[in-house]
């Protein structure tokens, strides 16, 4: 094996070439993720722009959070995935990533791979950098979260095999849009939020306070909520709306494009309500004015993705405006 500056302790063997990613890898890195993920779902499930926007979050080190996996043209076990680097040579039969939210103890691990050896071997490496992670930031452990598909048993019994449990579900909704009236509520005014501090710092507050108890969430101060969100190539602050009781900030809706390219939709990144003004219809109204903005852009339909373990009957409001699941999914998670 041979590494790149990332001083690992552990071998995974003479038949494979470990190094760390760069952005150049972006058509490489999805080539193997499309293809593992069209083996379960039937079809990619990201774009290479997705792609380039896991590389480029803040927070995550390429030098020291990611690895690439390689075999060595001609050895036993060359069994790459599609996506080479261009140059005439096989792509990676192997990926894996982990990443902290923050300074929390919270740590995202995923591995994708080919062959069994390499597939061990990531999943060690994850979560002794999940380990690090955690201890870098001060905590005596990290809670480590894996998203898998429902349909993927395969993935599923690698995480059990590794001490994971299921810890929440995920719904991917989709609503089809035909002439999507916005409506309106009495005392309650849906701004477009972009271009105005006040505003965008309002829609901020409530995020960190609607999300404080739901699964996963980590608080972020201003400036980082805003670079994290503006690191992402499908961000369009455009897209933020902002909902007023009497004048008060009440609730917040951010969309984004980032299925626009590969399924002509639009998506629902978030969408809060402060808990005194939960029960008024406050969400369902600005999922209706994105869903009329989407179709104005001419966008087919608008996804989101729900906690099903929810604190708030989420659910139950996006299957009243006319949202049907398409895709069920899993986070599993390890104390590492």
């Amino acid at each position: 094996m041979t590494t790149n500056h990332n001083n690992d302790d552990i071998a995974l063997g003479t038949p494979y070439d470990v190094r760390r990613p760069v952005p150049g890898d972006v058509p490489a890195i999805y080539g193997l993720v499309s293809a593992c993920d069209a083996e379960v779902l039937g079809h990619p499930d990201m774009t290479e722009a997705d792609v380039a926007d896991w590389l480029a979050e803040p927070g995550f080190d390429l030098t020291r959070d990611g690895w690439l996996v390689y075999a060595r043209p001609g050895d036993a076990g060359d069994e790459a995935a599609d996506g080479g680097d261009g140059g005439g040579n096989a792509g990676p039969v192997g990926w894996g990533l982990a990443q902290r939210h923050g300074t929390s103890d919270n740590v995202d691990v995923d591995v994708y791979a080919r062959d069994a050896a390499v597939s061990a071997w990531l999943w060690d490496t994850v979560l002794r950098r999940a380990r690090e992670l955690a201890t870098e930031a001060g905590h005596p452990h990290a809670r480590a979260d894996i998203t898998i598909y429902r349909q993927d048993d395969a993935k599923r019994a690698l995480a059990e095999e590794h001490g994971f449990k299921a810890a929440t579900g995920f719904h991917r909704l989709r609503a089809d849009h035909a002439g999507v009236d916005p409506g309106s509520l009495p005392g309650v005014e849906v701004r477009q939020a972009a271009g105005s501090e006040e505003l965008t710092r309002a829609a901020h507050r409530i995020h960190q306070v609607g999300f404080a108890e739901h699964f996963g969430f980590v608080p972020k101060e201003y400036d980082q909520w805003r670079e994290d969100f503006e690191s992402a190539s499908t961000h369009d602050w455009s897209q933020l709306l902002l909902a007023e009781v009497d004048g008060r900030p009440a609730a917040m809706l951010l969309g984004s494009d980032m299925f626009a390219d590969d399924e002509n939709c639009g998506y629902v990144r978030i969408l809060s309500v402060l808990p005194e003004y939960r029960g008024r219809g406050l969400g369902r109204l600005l999922l209706r004015h994105a869903f009329a903005a989407d179709e104005r852009r001419g966008r087919a339909g608008t996804y989101l993705h729900v906690d099903t373990n929810n604190t708030s009957p989420a659910l139950d409001l996006y299957l009243s405006v006319g949202m049907r699941p398409v895709l069920a999914m899993d986070v599993w998670r390890r104390t590492v």
